[in-house]
């Protein structure tokens, strides 16, 4: 069994499969019970975000006559155990959703209602806050379409006798949906049934003919005496008060009764006839019904990101309604195919209790199409399994683009999983696997190393892993050792299921779900507060066959591991690594960082292999076995060359892994000039590291020279504006011996260019700035920082000191005010300015800053990433307060 390295308590249980989601910001989601606990891997003891699920009353959906209560279709609805709310599926949505840029969450309870939550960045709370209620949506739309039902008002009617009234007749004596009233004893001739206990796959399964044996109670309630028997329920958007059949009710509650929830990733689209700069983004989130429909909903991004303003709704719409199956969808995943084309193809697969599992496709440019609801641009493009006896649990599915190449697995109610391979050009399906994994339900399924690796989990508290090699699987045992440390907490070991499995976005380490045997626990301290916990294994060490990266380089087994997993580490980090030189993946390297530096305690050697090696492929293009002080300069001369994002990488190893003996605030110092208490040679990586920073620097210097003077030539509102530019011309001014000609040259334009605009208008562009505290004036001669030339009171020779030290802002140069500014947390600096999505996606230097194509410039929704290491900026957090870390 594999050693954990880190675990989590919770305080209360997980009660559905899939209890655990990952997310691409780096916090784990973990449904436990009535509450969704949020937490961040790399502080697993330490703050939390919750959502407390409450209670949900039931929509008015329509009326059915008293004596209709004990038929077989509304039968099951009528006998509903009643429960306490508890959480069924969640999901995470991509990086862009929310305000901060961060991820929304999409909940959906036991009680079939669907919300969506963004994080409190900016209310100093715990609790993550709602911002739309897809339930209440959807049942507007279904009430104004009459759910899907013929709008001729004598189609509702179920006879003669039966005809619709409007809820105000005096003679009205039909019952409405039922609701909890207080128990009262009454005469048996007026009964109602309460909420009673059926199981849900009965309901599920036999919805239209139930015949009920396990009622647990029913309760007395009084009949109103006068004639009328129609009793409203509180707080629903809207009501349907019109009279229908036992069928229509149940069809009608199961559309509205969600059970699974999925995000599609973050979509794009040109505006048709547009400009460049105006874009449509969006993603896409399905919603699987007991019903057997899966709605599709537009959630679109913000149109700017802020850290001040988090009360703005997200524009939420319904773009179709797919019925998928003829029972329950308990589970969906997403994928995208051909992602670097014009037109890629996105791909929704869908389980259901029913054994099927369907394959759904849609294209790109048919999704920004408006369509009626009950029309879709989705067609089916495969129903891989079909019906039968074993409900499906759980999925995973993982689209591969570059082996062109998808592969599904598919959990289910008896334990097994099934694995299918499709190549996407030819679409040709395949089963490659069926295997009785587990004893009990499959409650998890995760790929990882682009399908080569599958982790199982299963009700019966077994976690397995799985090789897919060509066309067969095999099971594998799980690395046991660990890098560094395994955990010391005293966190107990008596689980009894394990209901959920969670990959990090670099694959190295892997996040399960256990709930605990209660009845093993000390009933006074551990039973009381643990009920589960989130464990951590390491994924390094796993053998995912042969690989481009396995080297010969360790010969010994050290330390407890073998050659063999050394070679598996030293493959899976270099794999990893290479994933992240895509831009389109958000830099998360807190796996990455944490295994690197428990390996920089017990066996250093290895960690300067690997990344001599990642170093040498990356930056030179072949693996170059020299000693690092022969290394670095034939990297530095290569840094305007190569990709911003290998620029961002070199940064985040160099001060987390590299440099991880000084503090971030003394690597800044450093970089300065600064001389410090104990100072020793220039270290080769810091050497590295202020070389890369400086490329970064120049490369976002010549961008805002060119934008500016583009503008100048070619004015245009959509364009981007730099702010800072008298900065940066002074900051070319004192660096004029190592910038590149190309700055100098248009710094000399750009000042010419500021010369002239000051003297022709009020506005004087190269005023010196002023201290935001005493409006002193304030000199510059550091990009990071400034001191204000205070009026000193004491002292001549204190002068120097008595200034107000400010922070500059990393992008602008210019002084940062005094109010909330975007914050890295790797490099601790501030921006209050965003750096244009052109720089970190410059694949080198450009050759001529003049001729920059006009995309280059534009002004959509600038991404608060660093400047210099590539992560996600955020709102300073206090330490008592959950926030993300990437690194």
């Amino acid at each position: 069994m594999a050693s954990r390295f880190q675990e989590a308590s919770l305080v209360t249980s997980p009660s559905y499969p899939n209890a655990v989601a990952w997310s691409s910001e780096n916090l784990i989601a973990v449904a436990a019970g009535h509450l969704v606990i949020i937490l961040n891997p790399a502080l697993p003891s330490g703050p939390r975000g919750v959502i407390s699920v409450p209670n949900a009353e039931p929509y008015q959906i329509g009326k059915v006559r008293y004596e209709d209560l004990l038929s077989g279709g509304l039968l099951p609805s009528s006998l509903k155990r009643e429960r306490h709310p508890s959480v069924r599926s969640l999901s995470w949505s991509h990086l862009g959703m929310s305000q901060n840029y961060g991820c929304l969450l999409a909940v959906c309870s036991a009680e079939g209602r669907v919300k969506l939550y963004r994080p409190p960045f900016s209310d100093f709370s715990a609790d993550w806050l709602e911002i739309a209620d897809v339930s209440d949506l959807l049942f507007e739309n279904l009430l104004s379409i009459n759910f899907g039902e013929s709008n001729n008002p004598s189609s509702t009617s179920l006879s003669n006798k039966d005809q619709v009234v409007q809820p105000d007749h005096e003679d009205d004596e039909r019952i409405p949906i039922l609701r909890t009233r207080k128990r009262r004893k009454t005469s048996l001739d007026n009964i109602n049934l309460r909420e009673m206990d059926i199981s849900d796959q009965a309901s599920c399964s036999k919805q239209d003919n139930q015949t009920v044996n396990n009622v647990l109670a029913i309760e007395l309630y009084e009949q109103p005496s006068n004639a009328h028997n129609c009793h409203s329920l509180p707080k629903a958007p809207k009501k349907c008060s019109r009279e229908i059949s036992p069928e229509k009710y149940v069809s009608r509650e199961a559309l509205l009764s969600s059970l699974s929830v999925a995000w599609s990733s973050l979509l794009t689209f040109s505006t048709e006839g547009s400009s460049c700069q105006n874009l449509l983004r969006f993603s896409l989130l399905a919603i699987g019904s007991k019903s057997g429909c899966v709605s599709i909903w537009k959630v679109h991004a913000p149109e700017s990101y802020h850290i001040e303003r988090g009360n703005v709704s997200p524009n939420v719409e319904l773009t179709a309604i797919i019925q998928a199956h003829s029972s329950w969808v308990s589970t969906m995943s997403w994928g995208i195919s051909g992602c670097d084309s014009s037109n890629p193809q996105m791909l929704l697969v869908t389980g259901s209790c029913d054994g099927s599992v369907k394959i759904w496709m849609s294209n790109k440019e048919d999704l920004q199409k408006s369509v009626e609801v009950y029309t879709s641009s989705f067609f089916l493009l495969k129903q891989v399994v079909a019906v039968n006896l074993v409900p499906v649990s759980t999925l995973s599915f993982v689209v591969n683009n570059y082996s062109d190449e998808m592969r599904l697995a598919i959990g289910k109610g008896s334990g097994s999983f099934e694995v299918w391979k499709c190549e996407i050009s030819t679409r040709k399906f395949e089963q490659v696997a069926s295997t009785n994994a587990h004893d009990q339900v499959v409650t998890g399924l995760a790929w990882s190393y682009d399908g080569r690796c599958l982790y199982s989990c299963s009700q019966d508290n077994y976690v397995r892993n799985w090789i897919l090699s060509e066309n067969t699987i095999s099971e594998v045992p799980i690395p046991a050792n660990t890098p560094g440390l395994s955990s010391t907490s005293d966190l107990p070991d008596d689980f009894l299921s394990c209901l959920g499995v969670a990959l990090s976005p670099g694959n190295l380490a892997v996040a399960l779900v256990r709930s605990f045997n209660i009845e093993l626990l000390n009933p006074m301290y551990e039973a009381r507060s643990q009920k589960a916990a989130v464990e951590f294994i390491w994924n390094g060490a796993q053998q995912c066959g042969e690989s481009e990266y396995c080297s010969e380089t360790i010969t010994e087994a050290i330390l407890g591991f073998s050659k063999n997993e050394y070679a598996y580490w030293e493959s899976n980090l270099l794999w990893s690594l290479k994933e992240f030189k895509d831009y389109n993946k958000p830099l998360v390297l807190w796996d990455m960082i944490a295994a690197m530096l428990a390996f920089k305690q017990s066996m250093p050697e290895f960690v300067e292999l690997v990344t001599t090696k990642w170093l040498s492929v990356s930056y030179l293009g072949f693996h170059a076995d020299i000693p690092m002080e022969d290394l670095v300069p034939k990297i530095s001369k290569r840094f305007s060359d190569v990709p911003s994002r290998l620029l961002h990488i070199l940064n985040v190893i160099s001060r987390r892994v590299m440099l991880s003996e000084l503090k971030t605030d003394e690597i800044n110092r450093k970089l300065q000039g600064q001389r410090m208490n104990n100072e020793e040679e220039t270290d080769l990586w810091l050497k590295l590291l202020q070389e890369s920073e400086r490329e970064l620097r120049e490369r976002l210097v010549g961008l805002s020279f060119s934008a500016y003077l583009t503008a100048e030539s070619a004015p245009s509102t959509g364009n981007w504006h730099p702010a800072g530019l008298a900065q940066m011309q002074q900051w070319v001014e004192i660096n004029h011996d190592i910038v590149d000609n190309q700055l100098q040259t248009l710094s000399l334009e750009v000042k010419s260019s500021l010369t002239r605009s000051s003297s022709n208008s009020t506005e004087t562009a190269l005023e010196e700035e002023t201290c935001p505290y005493c409006a002193a004036p304030v000199h510059f001669k550091s990009p990071e920082e400034a001191v204000c030339q205070a009026p000193h009171q004491k002292k001549k020779k204190e002068r120097c000191d008595q200034g107000h030290k400010l922070e500059r802002c990393c992008v602008s140069m210019q002084v940062c005010p005094p109010t909330p500014l975007w914050f890295c947390k790797c490099c601790n600096r501030l921006t209050l300015e965003l750096a244009p999505e052109a720089l970190f996606t410059l694949p080198s230097f450009p050759n001529d800053l003049k001729w920059l194509p006009e995309y280059s410039f534009s002004k959509v929704a600038f991404k608060p990433f660093c400047l210099f290491c590539g992560i996600l900026l955020q709102r300073k957090q206090p330490e008592f307060l959950l926030s993300a870390s990437p690194v």
